[in-house]
């Protein structure tokens, strides 16, 4: 007989195990001696250990899911419980258990993180409907579509949730997704009619701009294609190919006209240089007259350069908008040397002027005397209420009062 801290085998061959129950027989050797027999059920111990550090080892450290680590659990313990080998049989079980305990709290902690992922999930998804659903009422076509295709890569980018609310969740990010495509597909519909309008309209002021191209009657036709112009902004925009053709045989039109006209003006021009000279000088004696500060004898002495003006003619074009806008600047200050006096003498402002102020002051003595009457009686609160009032109304008074000087009052 031979035997070892853990098993023994008897002189029939039959090995024993020692457990926390007593001996349990692991099998029958008759291949060798004694000392083989328990060498050999020691190797399949050791093998079981090996066996149960692996499945520890993957069970912390590798994805293993808590349904293959149980249920290689159960195959290491019905080996452990079949008894087939010889070693410490209750320190396996021991760290069995404890591997059970560890499945399960990973499995705790998976299903942790399973809900939070879903609910950070559901989150997003609440969102992304939120904005896709104001997306849809949109009119920034190229934007919005760009920001509701990126939301629908974001989406797919997200775990599932469960169907019930994945799916009522998709049906509103459909539903608006949905919404916005049909508003924009009537819209630009509508906006292909409005182009088409848009090119008949403008084929006809391209017509009358061609034939006007060749007329020499430069005031009425330099108008007519400033008419033709503002119609043509007004009539919006065809579809680009025919936008860009029609406006160029729009422009080229006015060129030829624009280009006649100036050559002409150019020579006429010429002939202008002195009556520019002639009106410089009128101009620098028109400024004297600024600041105003004899109204009528500013009035007759404008009157009279004005009449000088008028009677030299024409200057060179490209000076005319200096040269004029010099003179119209001292007409508008005389002019409103003017209105300030009218303003200021009008009989019927100064008496309703006067009239409001002497509303206002007699409402001010009312409220004062109010006052008065409230604090002799101990008001306080009554008397800080019409205070405040007061005070408005003093304002107003003051207000009124400046206007009323205006008028020399």
């Amino acid at each position: 007989m031979s035997s070892d801290p853990w098993g023994r085998v008897d002189e029939t061959g039959t090995v024993y195990v020692r457990t926390a129950d007593g001996e349990q027989v692991v099998g029958s050797w008759q291949a060798g001696s004694p000392e083989e027999a328990l060498a050999y059920f020691e190797r399949k111990y050791e093998g079981l250990v090996v066996e149960i550090g692996l499945l520890e080892r993957r069970v912390k450290t590798t994805d293993l899911s808590a349904k293959d680590a149980t249920a290689a659990i159960e195959h290491i313990r019905t080996q452990v419980d079949e008894h087939h080998v010889v070693g410490d049989l209750d320190a396996l079980r021991e760290r069995l258990d404890k591997l059970v305990a560890t499945v399960e709290t990973r499995r705790e902690e998976r299903k942790a993180v399973k809900a939070k992922q879903s609910e950070e999930a559901r989150t997003a998804k609440e969102s992304l409907v939120a904005e896709a659903e104001e997306l849809a009422a949109s009119e920034q076509w190229r934007a919005a579509g760009e920001r509701l295709r990126a939301l629908v890569d974001t989406w797919k980018g997200l775990p599932r949730l469960d169907r019930k609310t994945d799916d009522e969740l998709w049906h509103r990010f459909s539903h608006a997704r949905s919404a916005f495509s049909k508003r924009r597909k009537a819209h630009f519909a509508s906006l292909d009619a409005q182009r088409e309008d848009a090119r008949k309209v403008k084929e006809k002021l391209v017509a009358e701009a061609e034939s006007l191209s060749g007329s020499t009657d430069w005031g009425p036709t330099a108008a007519r294609y400033r008419d033709l112009m503002a119609d043509w902004k007004a009539a919006g925009r065809a579809q680009r190919e025919a936008e860009d053709e029609l406006w160029a045989r729009f422009r080229g039109a006015q060129d030829v006209f624009f280009q006649a006209r100036g050559q002409v003006f150019a020579e006429r021009d010429a002939e202008q240089s002195g009556n520019l000279t002639l009106k410089e000088e009128l101009v620098v004696e028109a400024e004297k007259l600024l600041p105003v500060t004899d109204l009528k004898a500013a009035r007759a002495a404008f009157r009279s350069v004005n009449e000088r003006w008028e009677a030299i003619g024409h200057v060179p074009r490209d000076a005319r908008p200096k040269i004029e806008g010099r003179m119209h600047a001292v007409e508008r200050a005389i002019q409103e040397a003017e209105e300030a006096e009218w303003r200021r003498t009008n009989p019927e402002a100064r008496a309703r002027a006067a009239g409001l102020t002497g509303q206002l002051q007699a409402a001010v003595d009312k409220l004062q005397e109010q006052v008065d009457k409230a604090r002799a009686a101990g008001n306080d609160a009554k008397a800080d209420k019409l205070a405040k009032e007061l005070e408005g109304r003093k304002a107003l008074l003051d207000q009124a009062l400046k206007g009323l000087e205006e008028f020399g009052g």
